[in-house]
């Protein structure tokens, strides 16, 4: 009988090292944050973002600066150290479409060099159970359509790379201006068949006119798509009241909403820092289940960043390597903890 019982024992242990076959999840893993190991292929439910068993989840993450010039934040340690130290469970991969030499995808910027750097953020963050968000970065030039068959291309081609992936979502247009939302909506009516074809249940999402700020057009004129949320951007000292309470009721409406990028500076991505407003906007966005990536994990000399431009390293990471931005990531992070 004692023979059996130690049997027994020994196989429960088996079991809780293997997960009775599957891949253990590090301990440092299991503090309660949305991650692949426990949420699996997100989806969209009654307007929220939600795990594939159903439940809402909170995406609380981070963006590169551009993809190119970011490079060096491609590396195992420092994705470690945002998952497991800082709680991130999102890393948003900002690929520009249109910039100067190689920053430009669209613009003689080295293809092969982009999709490696794409490559190597979703492997990381699969491997250090976090979403990952693969951008397509308009910006400067404002019309989606500007680029219309390079992103065909573009994103057929990443929807059957990571079809089988379940922490990665689609950013198909990071922030239309200069057009309306009847623009905005005939290019995602162009993209999103190509990526459901490959991968019919990803998550994309889909940017709107204003810089991402224009969520009265896209709740008067929704897509009729399943597993879509809309961006919001917002930066907390040029975006106040008047955006929150547009945040707010649309949200309230059922649209989905995520922000993809956010900042606590001015829209400039300079001086001044605006906490009061920051913590109003985050305080929103716990309260209507608005997932956030805030821009950015950078060493850029801007306000925005998080890290300080002359900090030599790209991991191990201590306070006084972080900006006033940086530090105030680490503690909302480490306040807004679960979920």
């Amino acid at each position: 009988m004692r023979r059996t019982v130690c049997i027994l024992l020994a196989l429960m242990m088996l079991f809780s090292l293997t997960g009775c076959g599957r891949e253990r999840v590090p301990a440092a893993f299991e503090d309660g944050r949305a991650r692949p190991s426990n949420s699996g292929r997100l989806q969209v439910k009654n307007g929220k973002l939600c795990s594939a068993q159903g439940d809402p989840v909170m995406l609380r993450g981070v963006s590169t600066n551009g993809l190119i010039t970011s490079e060096s934040f491609l590396n195992e340690d420092l994705f470690r150290e945002l998952a497991e130290e800082d709680g991130v469970n999102l890393i948003r991969l900002a690929m520009y479409t249109y910039g100067v030499g190689i920053v430009g995808y669209c613009t003689k910027g080295d293809k092969e060099r982009h999709k490696k750097d794409i490559e190597t953020g979703v492997e990381l963050a699969k491997k250090n159970n976090m979403y990952v968000l693969i951008d397509w970065h308009i910006l400067s030039d404002g019309d989606p359509n500007t680029y219309l068959e390079e992103a065909k291309r573009f994103f057929a081609e990443a929807a059957e790379k990571y079809a089988s992936y379940e922490n990665v979502l689609y950013e198909i247009c990071n922030e239309p201006n200069g057009v309306d939302w009847q623009t905005v909506r005939r290019y995602a009516e162009e993209i999103i068949p190509l990526i459901r074809e490959k991968a019919p249940d990803a998550v994309i999402i889909v940017g709107n006119p204003d810089w991402s700020k224009d969520l009265y057009s896209v709740a008067a004129d929704p897509l009729a798509y399943d597993n879509i949320l809309y961006s919001l951007h917002f930066y907390a000292a040029t975006h106040g009241q008047p955006y929150r309470d547009m945040t707010e009721t649309v949200s309230r409406s059922g649209l989905p909403v995520f922000v993809t990028e956010y900042g606590i500076t001015a829209a400039s991505g300079g001086l001044p820092r605006d906490t009061e407003s920051a913590d109003v906007w985050i305080d929103l966005l716990e309260r209507e289940n608005i997932s956030y990536c805030m821009w950015s994990f950078a060493k850029v000399a801007e306000a925005c960043s998080a890290i300080r431009p002359t900090v030599p390293k790209y991991s191990g990471f201590t306070e006084e390597d972080y900006t006033p931005t940086g530090l105030w990531l680490l503690e909302t992070l480490k306040k807004h903890s679960t979920k």
